[in-house]
């Protein structure tokens, strides 16, 4: 009685069990027209009419389709909640967030986060969402093996990894494909003998990933993610997982980017405001893994297969707010903000700037810690150029510093 729509591009393997599985079963599959699948509206009416039952979502479009069925009657979303029975989510890690969005709109539908390389013939791993249970956690697990896989979380030394350790997983079983039409150096590199099963292979996914002690694996990024800025090793995936927990973020992406010499860390988000992601993300990580820029998005750049387009994210000078300058007013403010242009290397520094938003990091932050402590004679603690990252906002710290009878002593020259 199933009827599955086919609305993933021919380029995207997703399209592989939407084109096929109906079959197996002996259900019925509706070909969405196209176009169809860019708008939600168009969606949501034929899923209602042709009484789609089943539907894969990338995460971006997921969040698309669900401002739509927010917006339509309580009837229209009570006759598409007993339509549509399984929702799909993959090619991307689907926030708790959104899954969230979807038991409040659609409480009857089940959502099902998949997880799977096109090299393992699409799907390896599903984990089905529990709104109870699974609404607090940081990220969603990919689940468990789906009939015919195996998952393997292996160290450097292809040993197997305990409960709980990062490793590279591995997939083996039916699904693991050949290898890569006319590559046989790649095909050699990736697709490797399977240590617990003689004469059989497993595909390195190059992806990293843990077991968690009810017995399914959560997905942390890639290997080859990592980004090193200032001497720490960063997973830009931990920080999208941590802004994805903010209220109100409803998708967030993060690129490292190298300008010159340095590389940072920016920040794409949805649903907040700059200000706010900012703020709440400094109190859930530690100031080396906050991004230098945030940026609002309103549309994402995707792939011809509807996935996000990384390298098609607007430059950061481009998308960053402009702020109008409005000059220092007070002594404090002026003192400052030479200050400020000494550390950031540019001026004039306004009373409204922001300093992360203009190239400052944790360690500029500290520069600018020392020279307060020289120059007004008090001791700015170091998260409170987090909390108050405008120049107005630090010289009210500053202010009520110096004011304060329990301010700084100021330092004794040295002999």
């Amino acid at each position: 009685d199933d009827v599955i729509v086919l609305k993933s591009s021919f380029s995207f393997d997703a399209s592989i069990w939407q084109l096929f599985w109906w079959m197996i079963p002996g259900a019925s599959m509706y070909l969405l027209p196209q176009g169809w699948e860019k708008d939600p509206a168009l969606m949501t009416e034929a899923f209602t009419n042709e009484g789609v039952t089943t539907a894969h979502f990338i995460p971006a479009m997921a969040n698309s389709f669900l401002d739509q069925v927010e917006m339509e009657t309580e009837e229209k979303r009570t006759s598409l909640a007993k339509t549509l029975k399984h929702v799909f989510a993959g090619g991307e890690a689907l926030a708790p967030q959104t899954a969230a969005r979807f038991a409040q709109s659609l409480p009857e539908t089940a959502v099902i986060h998949g997880y799977g390389p096109t090299e393992a013939t699409v799907d390896a791993a599903f984990f089905r969402y529990d709104h109870e249970k699974d609404r607090e956690r940081m990220r969603l697990p990919i689940g468990k093996p789906v009939p015919g896989a195996r998952l393997y979380i292996l160290d450097s030394e292809k040993a197997v990894q305990p409960i709980g350790v990062a490793g590279e997983l591995y997939i083996a079983g039916a699904g693991v494909a050949r290898g890569y039409l006319n590559r046989p150096e790649l095909t050699e590199e990736r697709f490797l003998d399977d240590p617990f099963y003689l004469g059989e292979r497993m595909y390195q996914t190059g992806d990293l990933a843990r077991w968690l002690p009810d017995g399914t694996v959560e997905w942390l990024g890639r290997m080859d993610g990592q980004v090193k800025i200032r001497g720490y090793r960063i997973e830009p995936g931990e920080v999208e997982a941590a802004l994805r927990q903010i209220d109100g973020v409803r998708e967030a992406a993060v690129v490292a980017r190298t300008e010159g010499e340095e590389t940072e860390l920016y920040a794409y988000i949805e649903g907040q405001d700059q200000k706010t992601a900012r703020t709440e993300l400094g109190k859930r990580l530690p100031a080396y893994m906050m991004p230098s820029s945030f940026i609002e998005m309103r549309e994402w750049p995707v792939t011809p297969s509807g996935k996000l387009d990384r390298k098609a994210l607007p430059a950061p000078d481009g998308a960053a707010e402009r702020r109008v300058y409005t000059a220092p007013r007070t002594i404090t403010e002026m003192k400052l903000a030479k200050l400020w242009e000494e550390v950031l290397k540019y001026g004039p520094a306004g009373t409204r700037d922001h300093f992360f938003e203009q190239g400052g990091h944790s360690l500029k932050a500290t520069a600018l810690v020392s020279r307060i402590v020289k120059a007004f004679g008090v001791q700015v603690p170091l998260k409170e150029i987090f909390a108050k990252p405008t120049l107005e906002e630090l010289a009210a710290v500053i202010q009520e510093l110096d004011e304060s009878p329990h301010a700084a002593i100021e330092p004794a020259e040295k002999q």
